[in-house]
């Protein structure tokens, strides 16, 4: 036989493409169209529908960048339509390559009931089914002319992502808006042919069975008259009756599609356009779900619930009524898709004490599994935090991505820093935006890892990011897909459901111990450096408000604040999303960000402050109250008294220019550029920074990565360095135990002051910046005289190591990493914590030098800032201030205890004399990160503790109140029925913790 192939495939994409897919509409009538334009921002439902629209036609230009239009569109069903299923096709003039990314709408009856959403890949609405002849039809259409931020010119910088910036040109053409007769035939035989061929493209060119279906594709095109496609479409469907039957084989790969729409919390759009999004998603989901009885949609971040909740009731009475069917599914148990490289121990901890606490008050549902498809890597302290909110499995599909190398599983154990091992999958489909295509299907089956043992894979099934969810179209397709020859079968299924099967075939897959490092988007440690400090900044006084406020409502009868607690933690939860704290939203996102975290502090200042007053009281004692997890200066951990003051800081000039500052433990040398030339560690006698080289060396490189601006930093910018060594000023301080000094580059000026405090054993370097730049990476540099095969990263509840080499492409790939409050260094006898206030990207290298001793010099640079133009072209502009300290002869423990220490200043009151600790611990390496009362109001105190050093701790913690029992609980403050108790006696608990083991306990008090 002749090969016809490619004659038989071209033949089917023009007859779709031309004839069969115009035929869906076979007749329509225009509607009449009028619109309202909101000024401003959004109004409610009720006054857009109420508002009285001016007539408009097709092809005329609407929408303001960001701005709201309420469409009227209004029309009679013929006559002849009668008995005939009837559509409304309302395109707003999308680009169907554009789903989620550009205008939307959400369809409203008259009576202001909500129909669907309206996106580029969804612009039907049915309106009989079937229809009679006569009858009238109105709807309403709120639409968001929202701007297209990431074009056909991806990443170009662009004055739209921010209202202030944006303008008020029209942004969109209204195209058509018609009523329409929907045939369901010709719908079904576009489905099948697109299925079959999807298929067929897929299978060896050699493969029988792709021949089987060639030759009925054929035939289905010779049964359909090209003059009258819908009088002959149901012949052509008859031809591929036999192909369409034929089940898979039994050892097909098997997928479970869960209905999916992955919506930024923000993004491209601020947080207020998120709102509407998912109302949109979930009228148009709960909508599907009437129509296709398999069909599951699965949705996460609770915030995202709560937003519908609040302000769209009537979506919300259709989703509550959802769930309760048991096929729209609560998602992740988590309060957003955040980040989790950047949050802190606590934060990660209440991302899902408030999620998951969510969704069990709202539908009595309890999540297994963490819900992360888009996250940006994945911290090494994360999978206990998943264990103990009470959840088992991790699903994220983000790891594809990376650039380097090739994860060599898909389904697997992964394995966190106190031995926690979470059953994780990635899905191989590769993509949490699938929709059904035939190479979709083919690749997860191909791309699938773990063939021979397991079977099962997840395909989140639906557009995404900027919303919008399945299609009837992908649904349709699942069907076909269910059981057939040549392809994976596709079921429908609940992420519980999933996960249930993949264990059950796999109970000893592979073991991934250790960070899931994305290689890729690693300048989301650094971009927007004041989101990234308005959070750290929230996590510390989230946790000394609770502290105090805690202690003064046991000691004082103060009043704990659980609603504002509750509200502002949501708030910066919300702001961890994984587009806000990495930097990589619009404008928009960022300066609304700022405002939010000065609110905060505000607020949680005032707390703060009130606390603190009802338990100094009255007096002209002299207070230090210290939040840190331990002892300083005399003042214990949650405690306060005078402070104990010791030892004095010299400042002297030094020989050849600069100043010396000695505090009797350092002496630090300051050379007349400013630099740091020496640290000596007098006790140890020994030197901290490399022969030759300088410390607090600023350091500024070319910073243009080949894509994902505000996300990516390429190697190659390391290619390129300027060396800041130029001072205009070098001046001592006032105080005699710092230095002052100022730089000026390009269009920027930093002024830094370099303060060696008395009595303690470190140098603190406060940086500002007033920034100016574009397409700049500043980084601030310590070459240190210290050989080290691996260093420490501070993680959540505790800490994991990376290589300072680079012996292998996943070790190079790591040339920009994440830290929380320290990295540190050590030789056996000796090391060094860099420790800081508000930054998180750092880089670890290591050089053998050739001249001299032959040492290894091992440089720690923080990365400061950055200048990228997408999609925010004023990234980081302004001023900024940073705090660094660089601690010579630092322990691991010294390393904790310094990092808590720069994150935590004391604050000073006077007042009748000293305030004890609520509760305290013994050893240093057990460390409190929360001291709060119970949720439920109860007035137990709940404490939060880990294990700090990476190895086995006794500890005894003290109660400063009477205790008449103690409750080891998970994260959600619920008792651990199969966990003992530790033994209390009087007013101490004995505990014992393996390394990084995290316990919360619950405290009745008397």
């Amino acid at each position: 036989m002749h090969d016809d192939r490619t004659l038989v495939e071209a033949r089917l994409e023009r007859v779709l493409g031309e004839r069969i897919r115009p035929a869906v509409y076979p007749e329509s009538v225009p509607l009449e169209v009028a619109v309202w334009h909101a000024p401003g921002e959004p109004v409610p439902v009720a006054e857009g529908l109420a508002a009285e629209p001016e007539p408009v036609e097709v092809g005329a230009r609407w929408g303001a960048p960001w701005g709201t239009s309420w469409f009227r569109v209004t029309g009679t069903v013929p006559e002849a339509w009668a008995g005939r299923t009837v559509e409304a096709v309302l395109d707003l003039g999308f680009d169907e390559n554009m789903p989620g990314f550009q205008c939307e709408g959400l369809v409203y009856r008259p009576d202001g009931t909500p129909v669907k959403g309206l996106n580029p890949r969804n612009q039907w609405v049915r309106v009989g089914a079937p229809a009679e002849g006569g009858e009238e039809v109105r709807l309403h259409i709120e639409a968001a002319s929202n701007p297209v931020i990431l074009g056909y010119r991806p990443f170009a910088p662009t004055p739209l992502g921010d209202k202030e910036t944006a303008g008020g040109a029209p942004q969109y053409t209204l195209a058509r808006m018609d009523l329409a007769v929907f045939d369901e035939n010709v719908w079904q035989l576009v489905i099948d042919l697109e299925v079959l061929g999807e298929l067929m493209a897929e299978l060896p060119a050699d493969a029988p069975r792709r021949f089987e279906i060639l030759r009925a594709v054929d035939e289905a095109l010779d049964a359909v008259d090209l003059q009258d496609v819908n009088g002959t479409a149901e012949r052509a469907r008859s031809r591929l009756t036999e192909v369409l039957s034929a089940p898979a084989v039994p050892s097909a790969h098997r997928i479970s599609a869960v209905g999916h729409a992955h919506i930024d919390s923000a993004w491209l759009w601020p947080l207020r356009e998120t709102v509407r999004k998912v109302a949109r998603t979930t009228a148009g989901m709960t909508a599907l779900l009437d129509d296709e009885p398999e069909f599951v949609f699965a949705m996460s971040q609770a915030q995202q619930w709560a937003w519908v909740k609040e302000h769209r009731p009537e979506v919300w009475a259709r989703v509550k009524e959802a769930v309760a069917g048991g096929r729209f599914v609560p998602a992740g148990g988590m309060w957003v898709e955040s980040d989790t490289n950047m949050p802190g121990s606590e934060a990660m901890a209440r991302q899902f004490v408030h999620g998951k606490r969510f969704f069990l008050d709202e539908f009595g549902i309890e999540n297994d599994e963490a819900w992360l498809p888009d996250t940006f890597g994945f911290a090494a302290g994360l999978p206990q935090i998943i264990k103990a909110a009470g959840s088992r499995y991790l699903l994220t599909q983000k790891i594809s991505w990376s650039r380097t190398n090739k994860f060599p599983h898909h389904t697997f154990r992964w394995e966190g820093i106190d031995g926690t091992r979470i059953f994780t999958h990635f899905p191989p489909v590769d993509t949490y935006n699938c929709s059904m295509r035939g190479a979709e299907i083919a690749h997860a089956v191909r791309n699938f890892k773990d063939k021979g043992a397991a079977r099962h894979s997840l395909a989140p099934t639906g557009w995404g990011d900027g919303g919008g969810g399945t299609t009837r179209e992908m649904v349709a397709k699942a069907a076909r897909l269910r059981d057939l020859e040549g392809s994976a079968t596709v079921t429908w299924e609940t992420p519980s459901a999933f996960f249930a099967k993949a264990e059950a075939e796999y109970p000893e897959p592979p073991v991934w111990v250790g960070e899931l490092y994305l290689e890729l988007h690693r300048a989301t440690l650094t971009s927007q450096a004041g989101t990234k400090q308005g959070n750290r900044r929230s996590e510390h006084l989230l946790r000394e408000a609770e502290l105090w406020a805690a202690t003064a409502a046991v000691r004082t009868g103060f009043p704990y604040p659980h609603e504002e607690l509750d509200r502002i933690w949501k708030t910066v939860l919300l702001h961890q999303f994984h587009d806000i704290l990495p930097g990589s939203s619009i404008a928009w996102v960022h300066r609304e960000a700022r405002a939010t975290y000065a609110r905060i502090a505000a607020e949680l200042n005032g707390v703060i402050d009130s606390a603190q007053r009802a338990l100094a009281g009255e007096g002209t004692v002299p207070l230090v109250f210290n939040a840190a997890p331990h002892t300083r200066a005399g003042v214990p951990a949650g405690g306060a008294r005078p402070a104990d003051l010791e030892g004095r800081t010299t400042l002297d000039a030094r020989p050849g220019g600069g100043h010396v500052l000695d505090n009797g433990l350092l002496r630090i040398g300051i050379d007349a550029r400013g630099l740091v030339v020496s640290v000596h560690d007098v006790e140890a006698d020994r030197e901290t920074i490399a022969p030759g080289r300088a410390g607090n060396l600023l350091q500024l490189h070319p910073d243009l990565p080949n894509m994902w601006d505000a996300w990516d930093v390429d190697a190659f910018y390391r290619n390129t360095v300027t060396d800041l060594t130029g001072a205009d000023e070098v001046t001592a301080g006032p105080d005699g135990a710092s230095v002052r000094i100022v730089r000026s580059f390009g269009g920027s000026r930093v002024v830094q002051v370099l303060t060696l405090p008395p009595g303690e054993r470190r140098l603190v370097v406060d940086t500002e910046v007033d920034w100016h730049e574009t397409e700049k990476f500043l980084k601030l540099a310590f070459p240190l005289d210290l050989h080290a095969e691996r260093y420490a990263s501070e993680t959540q509840f505790g800490h994991f190591f990376r290589p300072t080499h680079t012996n292998t492409s996943w070790e190079a790939a790591k040339f920009e990493a994440c830290n929380h409050r320290f990295v540190h260094l050590q030789e056996p006898d000796w090391g060094v914590a860099v420790v800081n206030d508000s930054t998180y990207g750092h880089d670890v290298t290591r050089t053998v030098r050739t001249d001299g001793d032959g040492g290894t010099t091992t440089t720690v640079r923080v990365s400061l800032l950055r200048a990228p133009r997408f999609p925010d072209p004023e990234t980081d502009q302004g001023v900024h201030r940073f705090r660094h300290a660089l601690v010579p002869g630092a322990s691991l423990g010294d390393a904790v205890r310094e990092g808590w220490r720069i994150n935590l200043p004391e604050r000073r009151l006077t007042g009748a004399g000293e305030v004890a600790p609520l509760v305290t611990a013994d050893r240093d390496a057990v460390v409190i990160t929360a001291v709060k009362l119970a949720d439920d109001g109860s007035g137990d105190v709940v404490v939060r503790f880990h294990e700090a050093h990476g190895a086995r701790a006794r500890a005894t913690l003290t109660t400063g109140f009477a205790t008449t029992g103690v409750e080891v609980t998970d994260l959600l403050e619920r008792p651990l029925a199969e966990t003992q108790a530790p033994p209390l006696d009087g007013d101490r608990i004995t505990v014992r913790l393996r390394p990084f083991q995290l316990m919360t306990l619950r405290l009745k008090r008397a």
